[in-house]
């Protein structure tokens, strides 16, 4: 019984993990590191506002978690997001990822990435607010003293640049030149591009024409459009500040044919960018299809596989209520034959015992009707002379009734004398002692001692409690039963 319901437990189980499957809005429980995960594979997908939802939600349960390495880089990439939009908000959430990492550090290299991203983002609110830009400085200074005490070259180039930028803000030229020269010194190509760009402006603010138009063409944008407009247009700035009319409309005119090109470009860009988002979409679209027909069929199988499970235990409940049944029927019959055999036991003893009277009251008649027998009841008080016949006559009346006792006697206990033979037929006859003294002429008190005499010489009893009658009759039951076997 506890096994089947050990299964329906079970199967109960399985019916409510197929119903919670087919609540197709039910959602899944995302930790913190999941919810950062799916947040950032949002805002590369441009779902900005499911981006940055999913990341402030990060945040919210990597604090409650103390995740305090998700909590700072769900903080950093928020920041990132807002940097455009709000950058007031941006410079708030990427100094709180600071203080998170300086309450607990892990990587020196995250404290100067994060250092540098809250200068910029401080220079920012600052360049759009005319504000003071010292707080820009403190955080980007401290980010470079960190990047050269760690010794990593990529983020003092980094750093570096974001200073250039900082005094280029401040209208610092000469300081910006020089902070964009000593970036270019240490710049790795991955970071060159940026780098040029920013020396290319500071030598234009420093009015450095032929350096500033050189330091663009070196750059190389490929299929970044923002940076080959920055470098057209830059280029077509410097033209016409020569004042040379003809390199003016030669350097306008390639600017312009730059842009053409760069149009038709950025629109293959876009029709590519389309499409690949169509086919992802589609794809998107046959996953999601596909995921959901697969939780059909799982669904499916775990409901198919419960109403077997039911069917099962059913069945075995069943079997068992039968098995209970029978063992049931079987113990009824079984209680019913036990009755029926006492009864008929109960009526069988009752037979033997009604057999039994008869056979003693027979029994007694026929004694009763022996002369001899008759002689001896009829006084108690004289004495009574048999003759051998009369022995006789007694043991065969008694041998008759007692189906051989005095003749089995004579056999066993071939050491019995002929007046034990006739002690015993007396006894048998329940003749008081009195009487049997009578018939030896004896006393009461020596027909007692001959008794106990036989009883220990003859037949072995010493208890002075059991009398010879009890003796014979024991001899007879014996004999009954190895007679049986």
């Amino acid at each position: 019984m506890k096994t089947l319901q050990q299964i329906e437990m079970w199967v109960m189980f399985c019916l409510l993990m197929a119903c919670g499957h087919s609540k197709d809005s039910t959602p899944t429980a995302m930790t913190a590191p999941m919810s950062l995960e799916t947040g950032e594979a949002e805002l590369a997908r441009d779902h900005v506002r499911q981006g940055e939802t999913l990341l402030r939600q990060a945040i919210s349960m990597a604090e409650q978690s103390g995740d305090w390495h998700t909590c700072y880089i769900a903080c950093q990439r928020l920041a990132e997001s807002l940097s455009w939009s709000n950058s007031e908000e941006a410079l708030k959430l990427i100094k709180k990822a600071v203080k998170v990492y300086e309450a607990h550090p892990d990587d020196e290299r995250n404290h100067i990435i994060l250092l540098d991203y809250a200068g910029t983002y401080a220079s920012q609110l600052a360049y759009n607010g005319n504000n003071d830009f010292s707080e820009a400085l403190i955080l980007t200074e401290q980010a470079h003293r960190l990047a050269i005490e760690e010794g990593e070259e990529d983020l003092v180039c980094q750093t570096l640049i974001t200073l250039a930028n900082i005094h280029w803000a401040m209208e610092d030229y000469p300081q910006a030149l020089a902070e964009a020269r000593e970036a270019e010194n240490l710049s790795a190509p991955e970071l060159l591009q940026g780098t040029l760009q920013v020396l290319a402006r500071c030598y234009l603010s420093c009015d450095s024409l032929e350096q500033a138009e050189a330091t663009y063409r070196r750059m190389e944008p490929g299929d970044d459009i923002h940076a080959a407009y920055i470098v057209q247009s830059n280029l077509a700035k410097i033209a016409a500040r020569r004042k040379t009319p003809e390199e003016a409309e030669e350097a306008i005119d390639e600017a312009f044919e730059e842009m053409e090109a760069l149009y038709f470009k950025a629109l293959e860009q876009k029709d590519d960018y389309y499409q690949t988002t169509l086919q992802q979409e589609k794809e998107n679209e046959r996953l999601a299809y596909t995921a959901a027909l697969h939780r059909h069929t799982l669904i499916g199988i775990i409901v198919a596989l419960a109403i077997l499970l039911v069917a099962v235990v059913w069945v075995l409940r069943y079997r068992l209520r039968l098995v209970r049944q029978q063992r049931a029927y079987e113990v009824a019959q079984h209680e019913q034959e036990k009755r029926h055999l006492q009864q008929e036991t109960a009526h069988q003893q009752q037979q033997l015992h009604q057999v039994q009277e008869v056979v003693i009251f027979l029994q007694n008649y026929i004694l009763q009707r022996s002369e001899v027998i008759r002689k001896l009841n009829e006084s108690s008080s004289r004495h009574i002379n048999l003759t051998p016949k009369d022995w006789a006559d007694v043991e065969r009346t008694l041998n008759a009734i007692d189906s051989g006792r005095f003749t089995r006697l004579r056999t066993d206990y071939p050491d019995l004398k002929e007046e034990d033979i006739q002690l015993c037929i007396l006894t048998r006859l329940q003749l008081s002692n009195r009487s049997i003294g009578n018939i030896y002429g004896l006393t009461v008190s020596a027909v007692q001692h001959r008794k106990l005499k036989l009883k220990k010489d003859i037949f072995g009893e010493a208890n002075p409690e059991v009398t010879l009658e009890q003796v014979l009759n024991l001899l007879d039951v014996q004999t009954e039963k190895i007679n049986n076997l």
